[in-house]
């Protein structure tokens, strides 16, 4: 298993996550997250009040962050079913993670990001399951980048999408390559985007006409 830092190459290289600007949606949704917070008894009235009027003023996904940076991370679900090796559970703030090369593909895998890219790469994974169940939870200036190749077929359509995008670049791409891993995508989407999509060509392959897998 591989997982090192790096620059996910769905970003601006030369702007950090949290130096980023700020989108009305994307104040808009931190106000969600600390209503939702004060109503779980996690905020008195009078820290609500604050952080909202500073999220509306709020120029950067970092000062955006910092306001919810004290609060937890929503719950993954579980599935008493399922054996606890076989869960493998990944929580992102900020910063990006990037798995790739051989590494094991679980049965469920769950993530939680807050302001962090997350990028998995399922090209030369290791595959012992015929579906991974993927529960995530994408909040505000979070990505995920699924990577695949042909043969592994990603379904969104139970995936609960409030703010940001879900971009299925692998649809409708003809294959006679039998299926031997199905994702299922399942959560919530409330800030940032979930991108699936094939490896991208090294200039070497774009030069010499070739494909990337």
């Amino acid at each position: 298993m591989n997982d090192e830092k790096s620059s996910s190459g769905d970003r601006a290289e030369d702007v950090p996550p949290e130096g980023m600007k700020a989108s009305h949606a994307d104040r808009d949704q931190v106000v969600e997250i600390l209503r939702d917070a004060a109503g779980d008894g996690l905020l008195t009235a009078e820290e609500l009040e604050e952080r909202v009027e500073t999220a509306l003023a709020a120029r950067t996904i970092g000062d955006l962050a910092g306001l919810t940076r004290d609060l937890p991370v929503s719950p993954a679900p579980t599935d008493p079913s399922v054996r606890s090796k076989d869960v493998v559970e990944i929580n992102q703030r900020f910063g990006t993670l990037h798995r790739s090369g051989s590494w094991e593909v679980p049965r469920r895998l769950d993530i939680r990001m807050h302001g962090g890219d997350v990028k998995l790469d399922f090209t030369e994974a290791v595959i012992n399951h015929e579906v991974l169940d993927l529960d995530v939870y994408v909040s505000v200036g979070g990505n995920l980048v699924l990577v695949v190749k042909p043969g592994i077929e990603v379904t969104t359509n139970d995936l609960t999408v409030g703010v940001g995008e879900v971009k299925n670049r692998t649809t409708g791409s003809d294959s006679d390559v039998p299926v031997t891993l199905r994702v299922k995508v399942t959560g919530r989407l409330r800030g940032g985007d979930v991108v699936v999509r094939y490896p991208r060509r090294t200039l070497g392959q774009w030069v010499r006409g070739e494909s990337a897998l």
